[in-house]
């Protein structure tokens, strides 16, 4: 019996360590995992704030129709992504990219409302531009039509920004 009673206080003790140190180490990894999420991000969706360049564009808009995408899978966009009705994309041209604006940046579009994300480029032909996606309703995209804009992104490296915007 004394020593069953000794095994049964040592078991404890020991399970009472390994949850510490399992506790200790859990706080730790969700210590690391805080600080890479508060500050290993360059890009916050919602937070305009973070926003460090502005850029007139123009802008026009475009639908999930064969006429004026990839034939055979209108929704597939140039990064891969699969454009779904509703959501809040662009396609920005190649110089834009060049400036730091990439696939899944967050963009503020003036006159629009919430922010929208890089999910489509396109044809090297343009310059300064950006597509705004309208799903299905293409009346809103002729609504729109082209005009100037001005949009807002975040990126680490504004000296190329500030090179090619020139």
């Amino acid at each position: 019996m004394i020593a069953l009673t000794k095994l049964t206080s040592n078991n404890n003790y020991i399970l009472k360590k390994l949850f510490m140190i399992e506790s200790k180490t859990m706080l730790l990894i969700l210590s690391v995992f805080s600080l890479l999420l508060l500050f290993g991000c360059k890009k916050t969706a919602n937070n305009e704030t973070n926003y460090n360049v502005t850029l007139d564009v123009t802008a026009t808009a475009y639908n999930s129709v064969e006429s004026q995408t990839k034939k055979g899978n209108i929704g597939l966009a140039a990064w891969g992504d699969t454009l779904v009705p509703g959501e809040k994309a662009i396609a920005v041209s190649r110089d834009l990219i060049k400036m730091g604006l990439s696939h899944k940046d967050s963009v503020k579009i003036e006159g629009l409302e919430g922010n929208y994300v890089v999910k489509d480029k396109m044809n090297k032909r343009w310059e300064k531009k950006i597509d705004v996606y309208m799903g299905l309703d293409e009346e809103a995209a002729k609504e729109w039509g082209k005009r100037s804009v001005t949009i807002q992104y975040y990126e680490d490296d504004t000296t190329k920004v500030n090179q090619l915007s020139k």
